[in-house]
């Protein structure tokens, strides 16, 4: 067996793995997490029993052993038992294609389990759970993850994307991320729905409402929650639009997800 040097597999991870970390719902025996709506492709692989998942606001749910869930405009509830710990990644709408084999349309708006979407990490949890410590379940990780792109990659495509996701992040005209990467929006909107299983419009939703959280929870931190602020400096309208906008994806108020999550009292 290669052992790749720990540098060497970050960089060779890097334009693929946003996220890489331990996670823990808490001190008891029975965790829950609220999955916000996301621009990525996430990975939870708990440490000891499977994860039962539901849609808010859609009827049913599924028990997972690992779970990995495509772009989603909805929120979903993560309820943990028989331990509260476990890895979390999340993948690049590419990273998709290139680590698991499978492009990230295929998994949008939905979640499946790990060993069905990538049958060779299907062993992968019963492998961390006999690890003693981070490191070792990081380098696990991040083996199986680089075995899955020297299955998967293809040099050909995955710059193409990148650009296009880059154009759709920096301006909020659908239309003038056509214009800066030349061509027309009907054929920015089949690629991106072919890629990502979304729209561009919606896509740049999602990335909008990932801007709010993230200054969200800095305001937060800070202890200085103002709404109207994160709302203009997230691209929304005013107050009132960005509540809205996150009473419909997240199914609650912005003051009432920081509190669920013990930033404020």
């Amino acid at each position: 067996m290669t052992i790749v040097p720990a540098h060497q597999r970050s960089a060779a991870l890097a334009p693929f793995v946003v996220t890489l970390s331990a996670y823990e719902l808490g001190p008891g025996s029975v965790g829950v997490h609220r999955g916000l709506p996301s621009s990525t492709v996430s990975i939870t692989i708990p440490e000891a029993d499977s994860l039962e998942i539901a849609w808010l606001g859609r009827p049913g749910s599924g028990r997972f052993r690992a779970v990995v869930a495509g772009l989603h405009l909805d929120t979903a509830e993560l309820r943990q038992e028989g331990g509260t710990r476990g890895v979390w990644l999340k993948l690049s709408p590419q990273g998709a294609g290139a680590l698991l084999g499978v492009p990230a349309s295929a998994l949008s708006g939905q979640v499946a389990d790990l060993a069905d979407v990538a049958p060779a990490m299907a062993h992968l949890p019963e492998q961390l759970a006999a690890c003693r410590s981070w490191p070792q379940r990081r380098a696990l990780v991040e083996g199986a993850l680089i075995a899955g792109r020297t299955r998967h990659w293809e040099s050909t495509g995955g710059q193409e994307l990148r650009g296009i996701l880059a154009a759709l992040s920096g301006t909020a005209r659908v239309q003038e991320a056509a214009r800066l990467l030349g061509c027309s929006r009907r054929r920015l909107s089949g690629t991106v729905r072919a890629e990502l299983g979304v729209t561009p419009k919606e896509y740049q939703r999602l990335l909008r409402f990932e801007a709010a959280r993230g200054a969200l929870v800095a305001a937060a931190r800070a202890g200085t929650v103002s709404l109207a602020a994160v709302a203009a400096a997230s691209g929304f309208a005013d107050q009132a639009h960005f509540t809205r906008e996150w009473r419909a994806m997240a199914a609650c108020t912005p003051t009432e997800w920081l509190r669920a999550e013990g930033l404020i009292a």
